[in-house]
């Protein structure tokens, strides 16, 4: 066995010739300027040159974060461009932003960050420099296109993405870029037909013992969390049809409230990661490792001073490889039994590979790639499902009048016990509407973290931001007619917030903040949607837009129809919340107008990790139906 290099030891090696270079070109200037015969060149005294040392090393940075800012100002200008205006900071990397991003974190919402730079600078797009780096941040339809769409080659996840995915999601096509993630994405696509997304016999099996849990509880006269049910549902579901293999979180026990006598803290929900286990650790070993990558990219490259003697990551992935691995190694052995066979001169009665897995072995036997692809599907197949969901129950508990609707469309085209077809799914317009509004409001997929530093790493929220690396310079045209256009560095961070460009008022109308189905099926569809579709991304855009679209809808929209066939009321328990999930009473001192923002009316806390999740849980009561399935 190799030695295990501590994760700060390496950082230290990796920027030691940033650190060490200027001391050293001190010393060696005063080393020989002690052979010069002109007194100005006389050596320093060891204090002096002590203390020139350690100041050559800021120095230095001043230096070089001079000149990449002059540099860029001479390419805009030789190009007929401008910079974007910055965020207004004086202090050193960006520390002042920093300390007001985590004030707002703690306390605030997360739709706030961007809306107070536009009141400061009035656009959707500045650049801010956050620890000495530029970051282009956007919430324009007409740049993220750019990024995603019309210059799709000139913008990658970048270097650094794919670093700090590494542990958690390897190679896999989330974070891949160039050939890498042409090749997963290849090797996927084949599986995602109509007819492999719109099987449900995997949901119904999972649905039923789901909703039989959740009935139970509620006799018990006790709130749910939903959020941690309906995890455990998806997580189920995903790894049966990803490999055929389901983990049976649905077996363990279901958490109690914070006000419930038998309350213990078994929550491992998408969310939170607590402490209790299900029939395996995989859930709460999947969650930490998600937790654990959050946490590290609000500190970029700097992560390993907060583990400087120990990987965190470690304990947490080795669990999660070591359910993955064993299934992935038998799909390959029984992909090469099978050759075997073939070659001996037998003929085996082809069959229809049944999961993905299976599919994907037939396109390599290489296990990195097969666990690290298997990883990133669950990360989608699972946590983003399963936090819209929780945002539609969230969103039906606080408009009754919308489940009431919803109920009575599915009723109408599907009946009170029916299992949903395919077809079903299809004629139902408001459910799907209702799906479509909740993501907007509330968009899961967030696979980037911005820079916010906070004080308690388990329970904070983080900013709403994907990111794309530019990897030339290049040109964004300006909003402005006639105006010039912005110049973009080459190596440059573009975060950009869908959430916050889902709620704009200029793009989706003055009601914008306020939950409307109708939006989507009403003349507000023709009027925003239709002639700007790149204003709504819940499931991305352009070449990495997501395979699993369909898959995610029919998933979402069985579930709905089996929850609102048993059950026909949804009540939020705020009681039930634990403290630190409750929304800060400061939130609700103005009124969604006065604010600008929907915190005044929220009752849960939008939490971010990899996706987006309600802090601590949504805990309801729901009422069954009068004639239940």
């Amino acid at each position: 066995m190799g030695i295990e290099i501590p994760p700060g030891i390496l950082y230290l090696i990796r920027f030691s010739p940033n650190l060490l270079t200027p001391p050293l070109v001190v010393y060696t200037l005063n080393s020989l300027s002690s052979s010069s015969h002109v007194a100005a060149l006389a050596p320093l005294g060891t204090p002096y040159l002590a203390c020139a040392m350690i100041a050559s090393i800021p120095a230095a940075l001043t230096l070089k974060i001079w000149w990449g800012q002059i540099k860029n100002r001479i390419e805009a200008w030789r190009l007929g461009a401008v910079l974007l205006p910055n965020l207004p900071d004086w202090t050193p990397g960006g520390i002042g932003t920093i300390i007001r991003t985590t004030r707002m974190v703690n306390t605030g919402y997360m739709e706030e960050l961007l809306d107070e730079a536009y009141q400061n600078i009035g656009s959707y797009t500045l650049n801010t420099r956050i620890l000495f780096e530029n970051r282009i941040v956007t919430a324009d339809p007409d740049y993220i296109k750019i990024m995603l769409a019309t210059q799709f080659d000139g913008f990658e996840k970048g270097a650094e993405t794919r670093w700090l995915f590494q542990p958690l999601l390897g190679t896999g096509v989330f974070a891949a870029d160039g050939e890498l993630w042409k090749f997963h994405r290849s090797m996927t696509r084949p599986f995602f037909t109509r007819d492999r997304i719109s099987h449900f016999d995997i949901f119904d099996r999972h649905a039923e013992e789901a909703l039989d849990k959740l009935a139970e509880r509620l006799r018990e006269g006790v709130a749910v969390d939903f959020q941690d049910l309906i995890g455990r549902f998806t997580l189920d579901a995903a790894t049966e049809f990803l490999f055929g293999h389901n983990v049976q979180s649905l077996s363990g026990i279901l958490p109690y409230p914070y006000n419930h006598p038998s309350h213990i803290s078994l929550s491992t929900t998408a969310c939170d990661g607590g402490e209790g286990k299900f029939s395996t650790g995989f859930v709460q070993a999947f969650v930490e490792a998600q937790m654990i990558t959050s946490r590290r990219w609000r500190f970029s490259v700097h992560w390993p001073l907060l583990e400087f003697w120990k990987d965190d990551m470690k304990k947490p992935i080795g669990v999660v490889k070591e359910l993955i691995e064993p299934i992935v190694k038998e799909a390959v052995r029984k992909k090469q039994q099978r050759v075997f066979t073939a070659l001996g001169g037998k003929v085996e009665e082809e069959t229809e590979e049944e999961t993905l897995l299976e599919n994907l072995v037939n396109e390599t036997d290489d296990l990195d790639i097969l666990r690290d692809e298997i990883v990133n599907l669950l990360v989608a197949g699972r946590d983003t499902t399963a936090g819209t969901l929780t945002f539609v129950v969230y969103m039906l508990a606080e408009h009754p009048e919308v489940l009431k609707r919803l109920r009575e469309e599915i009723l109408e085209k599907v009946g009170p016990s029916k299992r949903p077809e395919y077809e079903d799914l299809k004629d139902m317009k408001y459910l799907r509407a209702v799906i479509n509004e909740t993501m907007r409001l509330y968009p899961a997929v967030r696979v980037q973290i911005c820079y916010e530093v906070v004080k308690d790493t388990q329970t904070s929220a983080y900013s709403p931001f994907n990111i794309r690396t530019s990897k030339n310079a290049t040109l964004w045209p300006s909003k402005e007619p006639g105006g010039k256009p912005y110049y973009i560095p080459a190596n440059t961070k573009t975060p950009y917030a869908v959430v916050i460009m889902h709620r704009r008022k200029d793009l989706w109308g003055p009601d914008a903040l306020e939950f409307d189905p109708d939006r989507f099926l009403d003349h507000r569809l023709h009027k925003y949607l239709l002639p700007n579709p790149f204003i709504f991304l819940p499931f991305n855009a352009g070449p990495r837009i997501c395979l699993g679209q369909q898959f995610a809808y029919n998933e979402m929209s069985f579930l709905l129809v089996r929850l609102l066939q048993r059950f026909d009321n949804v009540k939020l328990e705020v009681d039930a919340m634990e403290p630190e999930g409750r929304v800060p009473k400061e939130w609700g001192q103005q009124t969604m107008e006065e604010s600008g923002s929907r915190k005044a009316v929220e009752k849960v806390r939008p939490k971010m990790l990899l996706t987006m999740c309600v802090k601590h849980g949504l805990w309801v009561s729901m009422k069954e139906a009068t004639h239940p399935m």
